[in-house]
């Protein structure tokens, strides 16, 4: 119904509010309607904090809506989680208000999930129908999808040309290519994401922080591509100030499993790879288990054309500026599909994604 889909779209707004600060978990929002106006609403804020459906159900009961609950239909972008992780399952909740109806975007793909929500609160006598903006919920938590249905985060690269192709100088000394605008896109972007990864070279020669300073939001943890542990230690990745991956062949530590736990560590981290073997699709994979849900990749050329050419990435986002090298490092060629571009300054960004 065409009302079905109004409520759904507040939703989905709702659940874009999470973004940044919920991972791994999804971005969820929740929408409590009776006999056509809003009576609660409420969506998912930080990792390890209350559910959508909680906060919406609060809502509706603070604003004195709360006898109202019965013969209301809740709208929710993602199926509600049958299990007890860091808080109560809120499939138990809506039946335990004994909710009308409920109308959920998208299922969800984890085990512990995956249609017991559902099941739970249509054995209850809840009337559930399904796939409502289904693919505009996807799309909100694409990072969440990945991790379960393909066992590895979300992969998006970035970097910046000049107008004639060239990422820098040949002798790898750094050149400032886009406007600051497009800086501060970058460093918003970042604190969207889990993870940002750099390759030795740039770790090397540009000495980036990789953090977020031009923007307001958390720093991601750094993954480092160092497969012989020969950086010098006086580089900022080696600063203790958020956490750090090393990538190598020789010595195997780790982060934390829980990524809330993520910004009380300092000390810089060793994930162990296989020369061997896949060594991006054996990091991937040991991220993955982390519960980091998406990688940021603004390394050189030699590791951005290693993730197109292997297939393992999702998003392409590049930057070409108006300036002129005339030689230097060439830039990649993207692949997959020209979604969409736009200008910022004078710099053209254009946006692809892997199907």
């Amino acid at each position: 119904m065409n009302s079905d889909i109004q409520w759904m779209q507040r939703a989905l707004k709702l659940a874009e509010y999470g973004r940044g600060s919920v991972s791994p978990n999804p971005m969820v929002g929740c929408v409590i309607v009776h006999q056509d106006k809003i009576i609660g609403e409420g969506w998912h804020r930080y990792y390890g904090g209350p559910h959508a459906e909680v906060r919406a159900v609060e809502d509706a009961e603070k604003r004195g809506n709360g006898a109202l609950l019965p013969e209301s239909t809740v709208y929710v972008t993602l199926e509600p989680c049958s299990h007890t992780g860091k808080t109560p399952p809120c499939a138990d909740l809506l039946i335990r208000k004994n909710v009308k109806r409920v109308v959920v975007c998208n299922g969800d793909p984890n085990p512990l999930v995956s249609g017991n929500g559902i099941r739970k609160m249509q054995d209850a006598g809840i009337k559930v129908d399904l796939d409502v903006l289904s693919s505009q919920g996807y799309e909100l938590n694409k990072r969440f999808f990945t991790g379960f249905k393909q066992n590895r985060p979300y992969i998006i690269l970035k970097w910046a040309e000049t107008s004639d192709g060239f990422l820098g100088h040949e002798n790898g000394s750094p050149v400032a290519i886009s406007s600051e605008f497009s800086n501060m896109r970058v460093h918003k972007w970042r604190s969207e994401e889990d993870a940002i990864l750099v390759g030795f070279n740039t770790a090397l020669v540009d000495n980036p922080k990789l953090n977020v300073r031009k923007w307001v939001g958390k720093d991601p943890v750094r993954v480092i591509l160092d497969r012989n542990l020969i950086l010098p230690e006086t580089l900022h990745v080696f600063d203790n100030r958020q956490p750090t991956v090393i990538v190598n062949y020789k010595q195997q530590s780790d982060l934390p499993a829980e990524p809330e736990r993520y910004a009380d560590t300092s000390s810089v981290a060793y994930t162990q790879v296989n020369p061997a073997a896949d060594e991006i699709q054996q990091l991937l994979y040991k991220l993955n288990q982390r519960k980091i849900q998406s990688v940021f990749v603004e390394g050189g050329p030699a590791v951005l054309t290693s993730f197109i050419k292997t297939g393992l990435w999702d998003e392409i986002r590049r930057c070409q500026s108006t300036k002129i090298l005339g030689e230097g490092i060439k830039a990649p060629a993207p692949g997959g599909i020209l979604t969409g571009s736009e200008k910022i300054q004078d710099d053209l960004w254009t946006y692809y994604k892997n199907i």
